[in-house]
């Protein structure tokens, strides 16, 4: 039987290391041009001979090694952002970081919830200090969850943490349009978890949401197309790992289900939706698709990819500058999206 589905092309296949993308907009996609410079490139480079490795190694590690690694990623030194002290404290009933004076419940509430693949906590010198600057860019208090990590506690007790965090800051006294809602690689899987679970217990969206580099397809590691299109170069995640990634969080559960899965998900009544992800990165597609998705369901959304940069790029903007215009990006989006609240 022929196969008539007619093929799918994205700019991805431009050597995103050489050039950079033209700035253009495909089906509703932003395809930044946004020069990169040497310096950051060199860096990519070095990602990919380095940290790709590792986190390959990561994934493979018994549990009791993990929680050493856990350990470790939690100890190292927390950043300096002046007039946004930064403190561990228990919101509701959940541990977490918390931005700011968080008793200003008139205030925006920045909710961020990190990534990490579902194994690894916040990054200070990475998911803090995005988070801290991007509540003081826009005047907001921040929380950032500490949901509970594979393998010890597989799906779906960090997104049940995730759920009683916003319920949590609701109680507190924020008001749902002045909530901010966030998550980078495995924290915007949990994002879009999180989303289905406010609209199908009827409880009121926050104002808007960013989701960075979301990982939304648990149940295929060969699918969707820049996973294979784009292994060998991507600076960051190593394609094998998803492997061990998934049997962490997943256990027994049917990687299918949307919580899991949320490139699946119904996208009727979202909030406004930022998407931000790399031309460079497996999961490229799983934003660009969901992002599809979400906007022929009616929902107000924005995604851009950037050229060579690694996954979840906004979080490394003390090393790479260029990232600096993303921050910003996300930044005028919140303060859209709150004005008049």
């Amino acid at each position: 039987m022929t196969n008539t589905t007619p093929k799918t092309t994205y700019p991805i296949m431009i050597d995103a290391i050489t050039t950079p993308l033209e700035d253009s907009s495909i089906d509703g996609i932003t395809y930044r041009n946004v020069p990169i410079s040497f310096r950051s490139r060199v860096i990519v480079a070095l990602m990919r001979l380095i940290a790709k490795p590792m986190l390959a190694r990561m994934s493979r590690a018994t549990p009791d090694k993990l929680g050493k690694i856990q350990l470790r990623v939690a100890s190292l030194v927390w950043p300096d952002i002046e007039d946004m002290p930064i403190r561990y404290d228990i919101v509701g009933n959940v541990p977490g970081h918390v931005f700011g004076d968080i008793s200003q419940t008139s205030k925006p509430l920045v909710l961020w919830l990190h990534g990490g693949a579902f194994f690894l906590p916040a990054a200070p010198n990475a998911h803090l200090s995005m988070a801290a600057r991007l509540c003081k860019a826009i005047g907001a208090v921040g929380f950032m969850p500490d949901y509970r990590l594979a393998p010890l506690n597989p799906f779906p007790r960090g997104l049940n943490d995730c759920e009683a965090a916003y319920q949590a800051v609701l109680n507190a006294g924020f008001a749902p349009s002045r909530i901010v809602l966030g998550g980078d690689s495995a924290g915007g899987n949990l994002l879009f978890g999180l989303l289905q679970r406010l609209r199908n217990n009827s409880l009121p969206m926050p104002a808007c949401a960013i989701p960075v580099s979301p990982a939304t397809e648990l149940g295929r590691i060969h699918g969707p197309s820049s996973r294979h299109q784009l292994v060998k170069r991507d600076p960051l995640l190593p394609l094998a790992a998803l492997v061990n990634v998934t049997a962490m969080y997943c256990g027994e559960h049917d990687s299918a289900d949307p919580e899991i899965s949320p490139l699946y998900m119904d996208c009727q009544d979202l909030p406004p939706m930022f998407f931000l992800c790399s031309s460079n990165e497996i999961l490229m597609d799983e934003s660009v698709l969901l992002a599809r998705r979400c906007q022929a369901a009616g929902v107000d959304t924005t995604c851009h990819v950037w050229p060579v940069l690694p996954h979840a790029f906004p979080l490394f903007a003390d090393v790479f500058p260029e990232a600096r215009q993303a921050c910003e990006d996300i930044a005028a989006f919140a303060r859209q999206h709150l004005a008049g609240q």
